[in-house]
Order: structure tokens, then sequence, then C-alpha cells
């Protein structure tokens, strides 16, 4: 458990110094499921949440707040610290949250509906085909959920990435009857950006491999990415394809500079 600091006399820094620790103070956060807890300048608890990534998700706060409702603005300007508990796994960072709320009652979780209004990933990975949405509430249906997103900014980065990187479907289409009808690829399947399963293009096996690679990097893990991405760059290189080359320098640098955004 990290605790917040107790000696340390928060009103006696400025704005820039306070967003500057605490920035740095979340690059130290794990990627583990957890409960963090925010404190005031009083070191009153603000507010509760959990996360399957405490890292992704502690570091929005304290990052970027293009995309971030007010609300959620002007709690992150009443956090003075934070702590965090890391817990066995996402189901018992729920059950540790949601005992915490009930006991403390923070504020900004009776302001903010325990985030319920804030979106989530929802992929049901039990499918042959699984495609990822954006939902507004978790069911106890076994799907596997990636969120909340507190920015819409943050979300409408994560789907772009997904989709620019990995060739998954985005459609509603019931798979099994589309290979029945024998239907052919949509332009997404031409543009690269989906490997078109509707038409029997890719098997359970290798589609679901592609899955779990994005799973990999919903959880904030992209050097597997970065690291395919160099090397299909250095293959046009030597096939000198220059103009994909640079194209795939160009994804690269791009990821970089976001990862390098979120530390």
């Amino acid at each position: 458990m990290a605790d917040a600091d107790k000696n340390y006399d928060y009103k006696c820094e400025s704005e820039e110094e306070r967003k500057k620790r605490l920035h740095l103070k979340a690059l130290d956060v794990p990627f583990v499921p957890g409960v963090y807890i925010m404190h005031d300048k009083d070191d009153k608890i603000i507010y509760v949440g959990k996360a399957l990534s405490l890292k992704n998700r502690v570091r929005q706060y304290f990052g970027s707040q293009k995309g971030m409702e007010p609300k959620v603005i002007a709690m992150v300007s009443h956090i003075a610290d934070f702590e965090y508990v890391l817990t066995g796994s996402e189901a018992e960072a729920f059950a540790f949250e949601s005992n915490l709320i009930k006991e403390l009652r923070p504020r900004y979780n009776i302001l903010l509906k325990d985030d319920k209004h804030f979106p989530y990933l929802r992929a049901d990975l039990r499918q042959d085909y699984p495609r990822f949405e954006v939902v507004r509430r978790i069911k106890q249906d076994g799907a596997r959920y990636f969120g909340p997103y507190i920015s819409g900014f943050t979300l409408n980065e994560s789907l772009e990435a997904i989709r620019d990187h990995f060739p998954i479907r985005h459609c509603k289409k019931d798979i099994a009857k589309a290979i029945a009808r024998g239907e052919r690829p949509c332009l997404m399947y031409h543009l690269g950006r989906c490997c078109a399963p509707c038409s029997g293009k890719i098997d359970r096996e290798r589609y679901h491999g592609m899955i779990d690679e994005v799973v990999a990097f919903l959880e904030g893990n992209t050097e597997r990415l970065l690291d395919e991405l160099r090397e299909q760059m250095n293959e046009f290189a030597e096939q000198l394809d220059f103009e994909q080359a640079a194209k795939l320098r160009d994804e690269i640098k791009k990821l970089e500079k976001e990862e390098s955004d979120h530390e």
C-alpha cells in the first residue's frame, strides 16, 4: 500500500508544484489491480476508485484534461495527495472499493455517481470473433470491461490506436450468418483495418491472438506493439519500400509520444 504523505504541508505549494508532484508520484504506481484513494489539502478523503491497472487509471487524472468532464476537473483541482491499495484481482478491487465508499461516503463519489456514467470498453472474449464496444454500465455478464475512461479524449485515443494497429472487427454483424451467406469483405478489409472474419478470412485461433494483443495494449503493455512495428519498419526498409517504412516510423513516434505523455 502506498500512503499519502501526512507530514507534507500541501497548503504552502503552488498549483504548478502540486500538479508536478502528483504527476511524478503517479509514475511510480504499478500496473496492477487495486483501489486508489484521493485526499484534499486537509487530508480529507474526497474520492475512492478501483482499477484493473492502477497506473493507467491514476495517471489519467494528472495528464491532459482534454475531454474530461467538468465535475472530474473540479475534483482533480482539489486533490492534494493520493494513496492506493493493491488487490489480487479486479473483483477484489471492486468489493474493497464498494465497502470503502459505503463507509466513508466521499464527496465526489456522490457527485460523480460512482463513475457509472463514464464510458467503458467492453468485449465478450468468449465469442469466436469478439469486438470492442463503448458502454456506460458494467453488467455481470462475463465480458471484460476496460475503464472507466474519465476523459472522452483518452477513450477516443484508445479506440483510434486499436483501429490503426489491430485489424479486428468493429461491426455488429452475426459472423456465423455472414459466413454462411458467403458475404464479401467490406471496405474496411480493403483498407487494411479489418481481417474480415465475416468472409472467413481468418480463423478463431488467429483472431483471438490479435484480441490478446489488444487486451495487453489496453492494460498498458505497448512495448509488444512497438517491437512489432519496428520489425516491420526494418523489413520494409530492407525491401527498399521507404514509403511504407516512413509510415511505420511515424506510427512508432506517435505511440512513443503517447506513452511518454502518460509517464
